[in-house]
């Protein structure tokens, strides 16, 4: 946050609500018909704590299963910031900044120049372009109104701090202008560490900040973070690219992304938004463009929510892919691979989260605490309560998910009803317990899902399931098709990874019915609908260090009457 405290003026309050539930999926070979419906949005449904040998009915206020469109709409309002992408000016307004070398210069009023820094003054329109070798932007404005930058071949890079340093403005716009090439890089070591607003982003601002335009824009975080906004951030368009040492792109209280295409590269997390001090903040939504993102730990972190409405997101490798109390996903397309959790809903203590205004060379230790829910005599995830607010919900849109934990954990309830998932937990990756885990209820309604490895840990309602132990293993670019007794033909799944079973359900399963899983018209497994599915129980807790390293993956079935294949 800046001096001036400054927010958009429309804000929404939201209370946290409680979101729990009784586990997860258990799975190997078998097809189960399971029963249970998600409760409606709000209402007050009774989930099961039972740990296998008895059950604890406990009602609760659920706001699982809510569209990522309805979880956006419960925050704290993005459009005011958004909607400065889509302004127009007057060229003849637009003062130009010429960059040269260790200098620069202007040509009206608004900006200061000494030495190699620009300083901008006030609201306006300044065209930059050229190159400081060794420099800094610098925005000081205390008026009210938008500075709007227009990067128009403009190469900045600072050895004493952040190449644009956002120390004061009411609302800032970042421009790049068509066909333009630009590029923004940061010092190794920043001269301020310590004042409350000190940068440490090579494009660093205080005040709302949205990037639009046509043209590209490449970033270069030595010191931490690659693009933080203190206050909102809107990605809206561009060619952006951000290789930075700590966060690539991160915004305090939102991070939107509506469009453009980004490349990052990160050592600590890709995409993230880390307030911690408001129920309406800390979130992070994608509703278009497509974001690809190699992460050295979260690949997408919001500290409250991470919505996807829209737009396609590869997250290449990273230690858990997606992570955030509320994680729902209602379009688009999300690709994740990691190496621990690929999707994890957990609730964070505002302690977890840690102020990242340092650029002291050490990177964000908001993921080192412990996440989840305290040990309680329920839950089917290893003998562990269900975590108020945490929820992970697949509405809509297509998600694959590769992990070397669990693919789908939540350490409150997981819900499907749309979409079409296919969650690997490849075969020999020693600690997956489950390729869908949680520590309260998972119901899966609608959608088609296809699991690989153990498909889940615990017991799963609502639908149908049918799961097969393969003949043999099915090799990584294989592509599995789901087929009905009478030939028909459900799903194609292509495989990315090993796997020697499957486990699918769609709204087309039905119990008591054969299915077979067939590669290149050969059939690699077969099995029969049963009434339930009852796993092995032992879920664990969502987050780092929630799995059972180098435990085998589970291929019981625990209490359930199915039958392996």
């Amino acid at each position: 946050m800046n001096a001036r405290t400054h927010r958009p003026a429309h804000r929404t309050t939201r209370r946290p609500a409680h979101r729990m539930a009784a586990l997860a999926v258990a799975g190997t070979l078998v097809v189960a018909a399971l029963t249970g419906c998600s409760a409606a949005q709000g209402s007050t449904a009774t989930s099961s704590t039972g740990s296998g040998t008895g059950t604890e009915n406990t009602s609760v206020t659920s706001s699982a299963g809510q569209t990522a469109q309805e979880v956006l709409d419960a925050n704290l309002a993005y459009s005011e910031t958004a909607a400065l992408a889509d302004e127009t000016w007057d060229a003849a307004d637009e003062v130009a900044v010429t960059l040269s070398g260790d200098a620069a210069t202007a040509d009206g009023d608004g900006v200061t120049v000494d030495g190699s820094t620009v300083t901008i003054t006030a609201p306006g329109t300044y065209r930059l372009s050229g190159t400081l070798d060794d420099g800094q932007v610098v925005v000081a404005s205390a008026a009210d109104g938008v500075v709007r930058l227009v990067l128009d071949g403009a190469d900045v890079t600072s050895f004493t701090g952040a190449a644009v340093d956002v120390q004061d403005a009411d609302q800032v716009s970042v421009v790049l202008a068509d066909g333009s090439t630009n590029r923004l890089e940061d010092a190794t070591t920043y001269a301020d560490t310590t004042s409350e607003n000190a940068a440490n982003a090579a494009l660093y601002s205080t005040a709302d900040m949205v990037v639009s335009g046509t043209g590209a824009l490449e970033v270069v975080g030595n010191a931490d973070d690659g693009i933080t906004g203190k206050d909102g951030l809107v990605i809206a368009a561009g060619d952006i690219t951000v290789t930075a040492t700590d966060d690539a792109v991160r915004g305090k209280d939102y991070l939107v992304v509506t469009g453009g295409t980004l490349s990052l590269e990160a050592g600590g997390d890709g995409l993230k938004s880390d307030a911690a001090d408001d129920a309406t903040a800390g979130y992070v939504a994608l509703l278009g463009g497509e974001a690809t993102v190699q992460a050295g730990s979260d690949g997408v972190q919001g500290f409250t929510d991470v919505a996807v409405v829209d737009g396609t997101l590869t997250v290449t490798g990273s230690e858990e892919g997606v992570e955030a109390a509320v994680i729902a996903v209602s379009g688009g397309t999300v690709d994740v691979t990691a190496t621990d959790d690929a999707f994890n809903a957990t609730v964070k203590e505002a302690e977890e989260s840690t102020d990242e205004s340092t650029t002291d060379g050490s990177t964000d230790t908001s993921d080192d605490a412990a996440d989840g829910a305290a040990p309680g005599p329920g839950g089917g995830g290893g003998d562990m309560s269900a975590q108020e607010g945490a929820s992970l919900t697949i509405t809509g849109g297509s998600v694959h998910a590769v992990a070397g934990a669990d693919a789908f954990d939540s350490n409150g309830v997981v819900e499907i009803s749309g979409g079409t998932s296919l969650l690997e937990v490849p075969a020999g990756s020693g600690g997956g317990e489950g390729a869908i885990d949680a520590n309260g209820t998972v119901t899966v309604s609608g959608g088609t899902v296809l699991a690989t490895g153990n498909a889940a840990t615990g017991q799963v309602t609502g639908s149908a399931w049918a799961s097969a132990t393969l003949d043999g293993t099915a090799a990584a670019g294989t592509s599995l098709t789901v087929v009905t007794d009478d030939g028909t033909e459900l799903a194609t799944f292509a495989l990315t990874e090993d796997a020697a079973s499957v486990a699918f359900t769609s709204l087309d399963v039905t119990a008591g019915a054969t299915y077979t899983v067939q590669a290149d018209g050969q059939t690699l497994g077969t099995a029969t609908a049963e009434d339930g599915l009852s796993g092995g129980m032992g879920g664990g807790m969502g987050g780092r260090g929630g799995g059972r390293p180098g435990e085998a993956p589970r291929t019981d079935t625990g209490t359930g009457t199915g039958t392996s294949v």
